[in-house]
């Protein structure tokens, strides 16, 4: 029995860390590719943006019509209307569509900002329906009926819509027929806020450099990111228009729309700054969210990708490393729960090059996101704080694993769940705001992570203790990360109000 065991552990172990070497090697690929074409892909961008507003009359542009997704923003509603007004476009040209599911004083709010921008001639109305079905892809869907755009911009409350958006994006995709979107690039208001805005801002900056460019660039299915785009209306409904049975409406928009042979564009040098969530329970709603729903998009279009005529076989590899890459939460609880089973076990093994094997491969497993985050950050003229915050980043990462790990067993098992929106605080550069709105979290999940941390924690000391220095020295970092979250999230319960209504079964 000691041998069948051994060799059960041995085989998890080595079969996790094989899969997340593929998923570590994906990374190191994207950043191949987007370093090899982003200047000239850029500068082309910018060439096709000069030229399209150059000498151009105000009544050659067409109308789009600006939408604005909201849910209980009180926050930061009026700063996102005021920013949209702002915007550098014919004031003829656009109109302002607030699409309002709001069960609070935000309505009253966003009333009133109309009321008084009416007077100034401004297009901006509130579009609201009754009950929330299919969430934020319900509240755009009726929203359209009554839009005039011949595009739609869409940004979300923690957004600032930067003046040059529309003349940028609506250059791109005018005059290319088969340009469904175009995505601008996420900046971040609140980046210093504290280590953990810091740390996300490195791996958001990572997606938005390496992998959307990687991806644009080279032709490969890329995903619009829910905001900061603008799209082609007509093909929102060629490609069977919004749909709420995923979490990620907008990822699962974006390959429809691509299967259907439409290409989407990324702007790097369109900047559109935002606000990152400031605290560990709001980003794990967060991160909960992206993870299954990018996990449902994986389970719902995934066999239409392989079967796709328009897609070569590289195209469908990559589109599955990008639609499941979130599994990677689930290989990374397989490998910290096992690495004390194989530590123990070690001195029994027989063929010590495996051992040394499967310490190259984690190695360049786990180097390939510092090594992704770091490039992306050069060309961003952020190395070295990409660099110097990659620990932080990393924290993040490991701490993150058990809830997305769960999210992804959801999403798998077929489980739905109501979509919780990220409460936003308006936040902005070092100033930190609570804000009004909490989250309600669970205790069992805390107290799971916080277990886990203790065993990965007992791991690392065994680990040091038994001078088996060729594998388990990553170990240290699951239990800094799952601790940090674990009791973060404890923190939180104890002493924030719970008081959102919106944690209610999805009823679409």
């Amino acid at each position: 029995m000691h041998e069948y065991l051994k060799y059960f552990f041995l085989f998890v172990y080595i079969s996790a860390s094989l899969l997340l070497m593929v998923y570590g090697a994906h990374c190191y690929l994207m950043l191949l590719l987007f370093l090899r074409k982003q200047k000239k892909c850029r500068n082309e961008i910018n060439q096709a943006v000069q030229a399209y507003n150059h000498d151009r009359k105000a009544t050659d542009y067409p109308f789009v019509t600006i939408q604005l997704p909201v849910y209980n923003e009180a926050e930061v509603i009026e700063r996102l209307i005021e920013s949209a007004i702002r915007v550098d476009y014919p004031a003829e040209r656009f109109e302002i569509q607030v699409v309002d599911d709001s069960t609070d004083e935000t309505s009253e709010i966003i009333d009133k900002v109309i009321q008084r921008l009416d007077k100034n001639d401004i297009a901006i109305s509130a579009s609201r329906r009754e009950g929330r079905k299919d969430f934020k892809a319900g509240g755009l869907a009726h929203a359209m009926k009554h839009a005039k755009g011949e595009f739609i911009a869409i940004f979300d409350s923690d957004f600032v819509i930067p003046g040059n958006f529309l003349k940028r994006t609506i250059a791109l995709i005018d005059p290319e027929p088969d340009v469904a979107c175009v995505q601008g690039r996420w900046e971040h208001i609140n980046c210093h806020e504290n280590w953990l805005t810091r740390a996300q801002s490195v791996g958001i900056n990572g997606h938005f450099a390496a992998e959307q460019g990687a991806r644009s660039y080279n032709g490969l299915c890329m995903n619009f990111n829910g905001t900061a785009g603008v799209w082609r209306t007509k093909t929102i409904y060629a490609a069977g228009g919004w749909q709420g049975d995923t979490l990620t409406e907008d990822l699962d928009l974006s390959y429809r729309a691509q299967l259907e042979g439409f290409r989407i564009i990324y702007d790097f040098d369109l900047e559109c700054p935002a606000e990152i969530p400031n605290n560990v329970t709001s980003l794990k709603s967060q991160q909960k969210r992206w993870a299954k729903g990018s996990m449902e998009t994986a389970i719902k279009l995934m066999p239409r990708i392989f079967k796709s005529p328009r897609l070569s076989m590289f195209h469908k590899l990559e589109a599955f490393l990008h639609l499941t890459h979130y599994f990677v939460a689930p290989l990374m609880l397989i490998l910290c729960s096992c690495t004390l089973p194989v530590l123990i076990l070690a001195p029994t093994l027989e063929a010590t090059w495996l051992v040394a094997s499967l310490w190259t491969i984690i190695i360049i497993s786990a180097m390939a996101p510092c090594v992704m985050y770091t490039g992306s950050g050069i060309v961003l003229r952020r190395g070295w704080f990409s660099l110097s915050h990659f620990p932080a980043m990393l924290a993040v990462g490991t701490g993150l694993c058990m809830n997305n790990a769960l999210a992804v067993i959801e999403a798998i098992r077929g489980k739905k769940s109501a979509f919780i929106r990220t409460p936003k605080s308006g936040s902005a550069g070092t100033e930190s705001k609570a804000g009004r709105y909490a989250l309600k979290a669970d205790m069992l999940p805390a107290y799971i992570e916080v277990l886990l941390g203790l065993y990965c924690l007992y791991t690392f000391i065994f680990y040091i203790n038994s001078g088996k220095y060729l594998f388990g020295f990553f170990i240290g970092a699951y239990s800094v990360g799952l601790l940090t979250f674990g009791l973060a999230s404890l923190k939180h319960l104890l002493i924030r109000p719970k008081v959102e209504p919106e944690q209610i079964q999805n009823d679409g």
